[in-house]
């Protein structure tokens, strides 16, 4: 929410139900956008009228893929997985106006080099955020300087939603 009022949009938060998909078939860009597109697809047949924005991000290493971790063990060893190395953050962003019959879905990328952390910087990184809500089990904008070394790209769609690219898409949108 914070996000988009950096943006000077008027909008309303209604979460969706859309269930979220974890095909192995897809790649993780693909699942992100995928995941976006339900979120938003849910809310815009409640609201056909109104333009609809869905996001959904996530963590990769690799081939490896950190969603939102499950509990506190979960988040160490993802925060432990991702210390020393550099990864990407993939935000799916959907746009639905049903009423108009119109969607525009896109991603955005961002590398993210984390510092070299030790068991006890891990600890205090993990007791100064609440980890098990954010992707990637971090939230750079909370003490982010605590385990960041670099960033390439979009800081917000580390953060959550890439504003610079949203704020494009929905120049098309007015």
């Amino acid at each position: 929410m914070e996000l988009l009022r950096c943006l000077d949009v008027d909008f309303t938060v209604i979460p969706s139900d859309a269930k979220e998909s974890a095909d192995a078939h897809l790649t993780p860009e693909e699942a992100c956008m995928l995941n976006a597109w339900r979120k938003a697809r849910a809310v815009a047949k409640r609201h056909p009228d109104r333009l609809v924005l869905g996001a959904d991000t996530i963590v990769c290493l690799g081939t490896t893929v950190f969603g939102k971790p499950k509990d506190m063990r979960a988040a160490r060893r993802t925060l432990e997985a991702l210390q020393g190395t550099t990864h990407t953050v993939i935000t799916g962003m959907a746009l639905i106006r049903l009423e108009e019959r119109r969607e525009r879905v896109s991603s955005e990328f961002t590398r993210v080099s984390f510092r070299e952390l030790s068991a006890d910087q891990i600890d205090r990184y993990l007791k100064a955020i609440d980890p098990l809500d954010k992707a990637g089990a971090y939230a750079i904008q909370n003490h982010g300087e605590m385990i960041v070394e670099e960033v390439q790209g979009s800081f917000t769609n580390v953060v959550g939603l890439p504003l610079g690219r949203l704020d494009r898409e929905l120049a098309g949108w007015r």
